[in-house]
């Protein structure tokens, strides 16, 4: 079974794309147990060559100088952005070059985007290694629109959306661009950066080609022999040691250094250098999905450096590995189910007009893919992976089910372009075979984030609950010991599951959808509770609802929580 990603999309940007992370890359449900949530190829960006680190001073002219800032145990010195922990003043004092965006465009869809003159983009310099702040540096892309009434600006609002490895400047420049939020726009800067090894941040995590990616796509790892499980399992192992030699390549680091500093706790760092290098004495933050993990690290590492945070569909951090699979594959079934339930009242739904036979239906129509992989023009083939996969890209956001309805269709009568778009979605495989190197930043950042599933009675039996979960994901090949690529991982996890405790915390808003099928609803009221947060529930069958679900009503709570600090009454409701 596959990880599913967390990571969202503006709806009325990119139709049926909810989400912009992506999974682990090659097994069938009931052979391999995955961790959390989160897209082509690793390009060059400018002012570098193929993703080597610049070197050189840190401090730059700046159009909009910044000034220094963030809290920490170890804090040396009060400037009028915060707190600067000892040892990182230059970091803090650092002034971001901000130019145009147009070189900062690592896809085809993000250059027209980028190409608008009202974004600024720059690079932010941090430690590739916090406890070695002398040593080694790396880069950050950070973009921003600045607030259209500069008079009335508070200040600078940064936004993640999940992943992990999802490109925050790509977002944040289509809510900009888009317009999505102008009200917030008002009066915040928005704010969006790629995290260490992800989109326009350099060094780039890398670990398979285009042509590796495709090659292993085509083939669903499988459980049903002796030999195919040692295949699957030398599979995992040989990705985990080419991310090691990959990234090492393309960056010009030392590739395990840099894997190992690549986490979450990594990444909340950085953030709180870039609030304080933006001249924001306190962070006002927006996070989606595995974004919610970012806000809640942040919260624990800088509790007095926060203003506000909305923390949209929640990663619950008391979950272990096990846990949160086989309740992302509930939730999956259930949305699944929901579809199947709206395509039934069609005429001619593929699936049938009686729901409680869909899955069945499905299954009929994906397992003859695991032997033979339907083929499709230009020498590419549908594998049942994809297949399956292809379904749940769809179940992110219900404005993707009439593509669905058509895909089934098609693939019913034999074709199966359509869903192979799908699921090429799901990866960000561009119309030219490129992927972005979201596939393995992915990868690489939650089993650097999330302790590893290694015992074999443990991993046939999450493999099996997960199988039992999601049955229109399940192959019948029987539950077996492939662990999950983590297991394999060339560096030690540096979180593990437990209940938050933050004292001194500003009120945090919260929001959990009903019908999430990638961060169940439940996690949002578990994380709210331990955060002492407010909550806004959301009823919709989705991924995440704030500027990306189109609501009135959540977006009204969230702005006036953002802009005035004020929450929705307890028990809000939004649909």
């Amino acid at each position: 079974m596959r990880p599913y990603r967390r990571s969202v999309r503006p709806r009325s940007v990119v139709h049926g794309a909810a989400v912009v992370a992506l999974l682990m890359l090659l097994a069938a449900c009931a052979t391999n147990i995955a961790g959390s949530a989160t897209i082509g190829k690793a390009s060059a960006v400018s002012g570098s060559t193929s993703g080597s680190v610049p070197t050189g001073p840190i401090t730059q002219p700046s159009s909009t100088p910044g000034t220094s800032s963030s809290t920490s145990p170890s804090a040396t010195s009060t400037g009028s952005a915060g707190v600067v922990p000892a040892g990182l003043e230059k970091f803090y004092g650092q002034q971001l070059d901000w130019g145009s965006c147009a070189s900062y465009a690592t896809s085809s869809g993000d250059a027209s985007i980028y190409a608008q003159p009202a974004l600024q983009c720059a690079r932010l310099t941090v430690p590739m290694a916090y406890d070695n702040p002398t040593g080694a540096t790396i880069k950050i892309g950070v973009l921003r629109k600045v607030a259209t009434d500069r008079s009335a600006r508070i200040g600078s609002v940064i936004m993640n959306p999940g992943g992990p490895g999802a490109s925050g400047m790509s977002f944040v420049s289509q809510v900009a661009v888009y317009g999505l939020d102008a009200q917030l726009n008002a009066r915040f800067d928005l704010v969006g950066f790629d995290p260490r090894g992800v989109g326009s941040s350099v060094p780039l995590i890398v670990c398979q080609t285009d042509a590796e990616l495709d090659a292993t796509r085509a083939q669903t790892a499988r459980s049903n022999t002796p030999a195919a499980v040692s295949a699957a399992m030398a599979q995992l192992k040989g990705y985990a040691a080419g991310c090691v030699t990959k990234t090492a390549a393309a960056g010009n680091v030392d590739g395990k250094t840099f894997l190992a500093n690549v986490g979450t706790r990594d990444v909340a760092r950085d953030m709180d250098v870039l609030r304080g290098v933006l001249g924001d004495p306190k962070l006002t933050y927006v996070g989606f999905s595995y974004g919610t993990r970012i806000g809640y690290v942040y919260a624990e590492e800088f509790p007095k450096n926060v203003r506000a945070m909305i923390l949209d569909g929640a990663v619950d951090p008391t979950r272990s590995v096990s846990e949160s699979l086989v309740e992302q594959a509930k939730g999956f079934q259930q949305a699944f189910v929901t579809f199947a339930t709206a395509c039934a009242k069609l005429a001619d739904c593929a699936l049938g007009s009686d729901p409680s036979k869909a899955t069945a239906a499905f299954q009929a129509m994906s397992r003859p893919l695991l032997a033979n992989p339907l083929k499709l023009p230009q020498g590419r083939v549908l594998s049942y992976g994809d297949a399956t996969l292809g379904v749940a890209e769809a179940m992110y956001d219900n404005s993707s089910w009439p593509d669905l309805e058509k895909a089934l269709t098609d693939l019913k009568a034999g074709q199966g372009e359509k869903l192979m778009a799908l699921a090429d979605e799901y990866y960000q495989r561009d119309s030219s075979g490129k992927y972005s190197e979201k596939p393995d930043s992915f990868n690489a950042i939650r089993c650097v984030d999330d302790p590893a599933v290694t015992d074999p009675a443990e991993v046939i039996k999450v493999n099996q609950q997960v199988a039992d979960a999601a049955p229109f994901e399940d192959s019948a090949d029987p539950a077996a010991d492939i662990p999950d690529l983590c297991a394999y991982w060339p560096v030690p996890a540096t979180l593990k599951p437990g209940a938050l405790s933050v004292p001194g915390l500003p009120k945090v808003l919260v929001i959990s959808t009903t019908g999430d099928p990638a961060t169940p609803y439940q996690n949002g009221v578990d994380l709210a509770q331990q955060l002492g947060a407010d909550l806004l529930t959301y009823q919709g069958t989705r991924h995440a609802a704030f500027i990306v679900a189109n609501s009135t009503c959540v977006n009204s709570a969230g702005n006036a929580y953002l802009l005035n600090l004020t929450l929705p009454a307890a028990g809000t409701t939004c649909s």
